[in-house]
């Protein structure tokens, strides 16, 4: 009974990883370069990805809750102690993972609310010039969140070794 129960919350789990690490890609390599081809105003073609990341955000702020809650409680079946976390090399690679986790998390909805309005604002007031700068720097933000998100992927593979 209680091994349905493992088994169903993961996956939950690895259905809220792949909707949120997919999506994140999906933004990243198929909506971003197709908002160039939509058009050459580049308040509207900003328009249109905000809409777009305004409303996956929301499945995001969704998704990331899921992911964390599930995962807590997977932790929570997969270690016998929670000393487990320090004494032993499964339990060192979810403390790795987790600390992972908090970090992207962290530099994700920083970045998004720190920059997110500001570059929507931007477009609108056709401060081009400032909106590229800023833009910048969360592109650096938004593929390190997604290289910390491949991070944790192969962390949670290489956890199968320890807890299958």
């Amino acid at each position: 009974m209680i091994q349905d129960l493992v088994a169903i919350v993961l996956m939950i789990h690895l259905f809220a990883a792949i909707m949120f690490i997919g999506g994140s890609f999906f933004l990243w390599v198929i909506v971003w370069p197709v908002s160039y081809k939509l058009t050459d105003d580049e308040s509207y073609r900003t328009k249109i990805v905000g809409l777009i990341g305004r409303l996956f955000g929301y499945y995001t702020d969704v998704l990331v809750a899921i992911l964390i809650l599930t995962g807590i409680y997977l932790g929570y079946t997969y270690l016998p102690s929670l000393s487990d976390l320090t004494t032993t090399t499964g339990g060192e690679i979810l403390l790795i993972k987790s600390i992972v986790v908090v970090v992207m998390v962290v530099l994700m909805y920083a970045n998004n609310i720190y920059h997110g309005k500001r570059i929507m604002r931007l477009s609108e007031e056709r401060k081009y010039d400032e909106m590229k700068r800023i833009r910048k720097i969360t592109h650096v933000a938004s593929f390190i969140t997604m290289g910390l998100m491949l991070v944790i992927m192969a962390l949670a593979v290489l956890l199968q070794f320890y807890y299958p």
